[in-house]
């Protein structure tokens, strides 16, 4: 084959086209568990191979004109080529593969005057695949989801025994694990100097810091995570303005909720309310059941969580009983008279974490 024939190119490009794509699909079908996008991951391979044959390309040609051995570019390697940032990192380099592959084989298609016509439905199938790719990459979140077993939610106006940062600081003796701000009254500049004080009290501790309805804030104090109500910034907007710098938490009450938040990208969510509770009001209460069907579920279940509502050491201990790995309280540690021993009488009763 002479060396400006397109075949080879043709041949190489189509196959690494396949072979992203299949990637692709194995992690939307054993990762996410989500069988949409897996099935149109598949259809798309299956229209690459209808756009080859629409194109009167010879498959007998094209092998015949392999030549891997003789493949000058299978011995060069590059430093960073086998890091990959979990599987994250493994759809992200998937998809630029394909599209990458995709763009090659549509210049080359453009050289056969038999498949020339084919050029142009490889570049649509290069926009679909695109579309793809977004949908994989931010379903997969950022990437470093934690499964939290202690979320203290901290609102000065509920602290009526001890201060908001004493608080903080016994919660995270009594083996809290993760603190949310959470104040809705406070302005801006307030807000901002109370969540890098956050920070400076938590991070020496290990402990994750996440600010309630505002990334911006999130972002500007160094803290790890932002968590967004059903009423707050949608998801797919936070994303959009943090990308993978902030964990991104949303609180759900039904498996539409989970559904939407887990395929969404979501880190982790909040199940609940699981009880009634004096601390913000729900005219319907999500309950135990709610969880279990979470947990049921394994395109929500891969999503950490953080059941919420009405929590309290005996509670905790039949939704431990369910399979809880974590929950997220607030006047039950801030309006303590001891936090800490709240803290520590919380975890006690959760127990071992279940087996992941």
């Amino acid at each position: 084959m002479s060396s400006g024939s397109p075949i080879r190119l043709i041949d190489a490009s189509a196959n690494r086209a396949r072979e992203g794509l299949r990637v692709m699909e194995d992690l939307a079908r054993f990762s996410l568990n989500d069988a949409d996008l897996s099935a149109d991951l598949k259809h798309a391979r299956h229209a690459l191979r209808a756009a080859l044959q629409s194109a009167g390309l010879d498959p007998l040609l094209l092998a015949a004109a392999r030549d891997t051995p003789g493949d000058v570019g299978t011995g060069v390697t590059t430093p960073h080529e086998r890091d990959r940032a979990g599987l994250r990192g493994v759809a992200i380099a998937a998809g630029k593969r394909v599209g990458e592959a995709l763009r090659s084989l549509e210049e080359a298609t453009k050289l056969l005057p038999a498949a020339a016509a084919s050029a142009g439905t490889i570049k649509q199938l290069r926009y679909r695949v695109y579309d793809l790719e977004k949908r994989l990459i931010l379903a997969m979140g950022a990437g470093d989801g934690r499964q939290w077993r202690l979320c203290v939610l901290l609102t000065q106006s509920l602290c009526s025994q001890h201060s908001w940062d004493h608080i903080a600081a016994q919660a995270l003796l009594g083996g809290a694990d993760c603190l949310q701000l959470r104040e809705k009254s406070l302005d801006s500049a307030e807000l901002l100097d109370r969540a890098r004080r956050l920070v400076d009290i938590a991070r020496p501790a290990g402990a994750s810091i996440v600010i309630n309805d505002r990334p911006d804030i999130a972002l500007l104090s160094g803290a790890d995570g932002v968590h967004l109500g059903q009423a707050d910034l949608p998801l797919a907007e936070a994303r959009r303005l943090v990308g993978e710098r902030l964990l991104i938490g949303v609180s759900t009450s039904n498996m539409q909720q989970a559904l939407a938040a887990a395929q969404g990208g979501a880190d982790v969510c909040g199940v609940g309310p699981m009880f009634p509770t004096t601390t913000k009001h729900k005219p319907v209460l999500a309950g135990p059941e709610y969880l279990k069907d979470y947990l049921a579920d394994p395109r929500t279940a891969r999503v950490p969580h953080l059941a919420i509502g009405g929590i309290t050491p005996e509670s905790a201990r039949a939704l431990a009983a369910a399979g809880c790995r974590g929950v997220a309280v607030s006047s039950a540690v801030c309006a303590s008279p001891d936090p800490r021993g709240a803290c520590e009488r919380l975890i006690e009763s959760l127990g071992a974490p279940p087996a992941a």
